[in-house]
């Protein structure tokens, strides 16, 4: 009996290990003012799973999309608590959520060319089988009127049957780059 024990420490302290999660900052502004020009952000949960949110980019036609990129590890999958992108000024209520335009999903061992363009939203991520990790990537459709600065609200995730929250990316408009962009 104590044999059988000993040999399910290992075990134990890898499962209590998975729970020794500390979320990074749940929000991307670390200022005020949130004057700093960021390429992008990166925000982690658990198992390796990852979100990557691109700065915007201004359309020709005046339009305004960015991109959120879920990484998952082979054998893991995560669920949104809503299906949607909420957009709203700081403590304010939401004003807007972005459009999918488009979703991809493709094993990172795959060419780039080779993508599954799926047309809703599903409710739950998870890695294909045949690759060692597989992206997720959204396409969201901003409002053509934005404030000066605004966030992108993203729903909670559920990981391994546990709730986790997940940052809230800052965006503003850069005048010296008659743009916007991610801010920090």
């Amino acid at each position: 009996m104590r044999r059988s024990a000993l040999s399910l420490l290992p075990l134990l302290l890898l499962v209590a290990a998975c729970d020794d999660y500390t979320a990074p900052s749940l929000y991307q502004a670390t200022t005020p003012e949130c004057k700093t020009w960021t390429e992008g952000s990166r925000f982690e949960l658990p198992r390796g799973i990852s979100i990557y949110a691109t700065p915007p980019v201004t359309l020709k036609d005046g339009g305004t999309e960015l991109a959120l990129i879920f990484t998952l590890p082979v054998g893991t999958q995560a669920s949104f608590t809503r299906l949607s992108f909420l957009l709203e000024e700081p403590k304010k209520p939401p004003f807007a959520a972005a459009k999918i335009l488009t979703i991809y999903q493709r094993g990172m061992n795959q060419k780039a060319e080779i993508v599954d363009v799926i047309e809703q939203l599903p409710i739950m991520f998870a890695a294909v089988g045949s690759s060692k990790e597989t992206q997720w990537r959204l396409r969201l459709q901003l409002p053509r009127q934005l404030p000066q600065r605004f966030d992108l609200s993203m729903p909670d995730m559920l990981v391994g049957g546990k709730r986790y929250p997940v940052r809230t990316f800052t965006y503003r408009y850069f005048p010296e780059r008659s743009a916007y962009g991610m801010c920090s």
